[in-house]
């Protein structure tokens, strides 16, 4: 128990980095009703556009100087990449049914995979990111948070506030709000809707591209492959906390962290459970967690069942 304070600080960071990336999930799918699966994917990228932003300031810049340049060429990445697949691979298909949408973005997905492992230099292997040097910072005994940790803790609520502040009180975010409900009213109330679904699409991918800075620095390495796994967590953390919801992302995001963490921890310590404790069996804990609130609240947490939002 005295290690619990430890474990809910990493469980808080690590539901922080799922949020930011499951809020790019459910801004797409409240608006056009499509799964991006290769949003974990433009995470990814966001990482490498990040990292190539980095290697071309000056040798020995201050990691404080170069993370806002890392977080501006990881957007700028991400942005692009993101507003091409809904321009070329995305909008041909809104019409059609749900599963052409679908089998697209997985091989979407493939394919941004494969170009970074082809084309960016020595991504076949981990590639070195920036990482804070120094100590953590010490809030009491048993609890400390690391530089990573305290920059994604801030950059989540943060990116989260400003995007709520921005939906609610812009007549851009009107405009999606509207949209999300009903694009052809909208439409027909002068609302550019392609517009306003490119608007979520890039809105997604800048926050991922956050995410990406966020793990890059509390790892130390970037890897091609690494937007697979936690793009699938933050699909579970967008479902988990009401898919279509902006706080329920983060939420869901929070509550999977958590969960994870906790049961690396304290699994193996319950009569019984030993040998199903540790990070070997952590995927299958979140997982089943996410498959129990289906159960008993399809819609998540904050979702609301579709009887009652009509």
């Amino acid at each position: 128990m005295n290690e619990l304070p430890q474990q809910l600080a990493d469980g808080l960071a690590l539901g922080a980095l799922y949020g930011l990336i499951a809020i790019g999930y459910t801004m797409v799918y409240g608006i056009v009703q499509l799964i991006n699966f290769a949003h974990g994917e433009i995470f990814m990228v966001g990482g490498f556009g990040a990292l190539t932003a980095y290697t071309i300031l000056p040798e020995g810049t201050a990691l404080v100087v170069a993370i806002p340049i890392m977080l501006i060429g990881g957007a700028v990445v991400s942005v692009a990449v993101a507003t091409a697949a809904e321009r070329f691979a995305y909008r041909p298909l809104r019409g059609a049914p749900r599963l052409a949408p679908l089998i697209t973005a997985i091989g979407l997905s493939i394919v941004l995979q494969q170009l970074i492992w082809g084309f960016y230099p020595d991504a076949k292997s981990k590639v070195t990111f920036p990482e804070f040097k120094g100590g953590s910072f010490q809030i009491f005994e048993g609890l400390s948070i690391s530089r990573a940790d305290t920059f994604v803790l801030v950059a989540a609520p943060a990116c989260m506030l400003a995007l709520g502040l921005f939906v609610s009180k812009s007549r851009s975010g009107r405009a999606m709000q509207a949209t999300a409900q009903d694009p052809d009213t909208a439409k027909l109330m002068g609302i550019n809707t392609d517009r306003i679904i490119v608007m979520a699409f890039a809105i997604g991918a800048a926050f991922a591209a956050v995410a990406a800075v966020a793990e890059g620095l509390d790892k130390g390495q970037i890897r091609f492959e690494m937007g697979f796994l936690l793009g699938l967590k933050a699909f579970t953390a967008a479902v988990l906390g009401g898919i279509g919801n902006i706080y329920g992302a983060m939420i869901g995001g929070v509550v999977l962290g958590l969960a994870e963490t906790l049961s690396i921890a304290y699994v193996e310590h319950i009569p019984g459970m030993d040998q199903f404790g540790g990070g070997a069996w952590k995927d299958i804990w979140v997982f089943s967690l996410l498959i129990l609130v289906l159960l008993f609240r399809p819609q998540g947490l904050l979702g609301q069942r579709a009887a009652d939002r009509a």
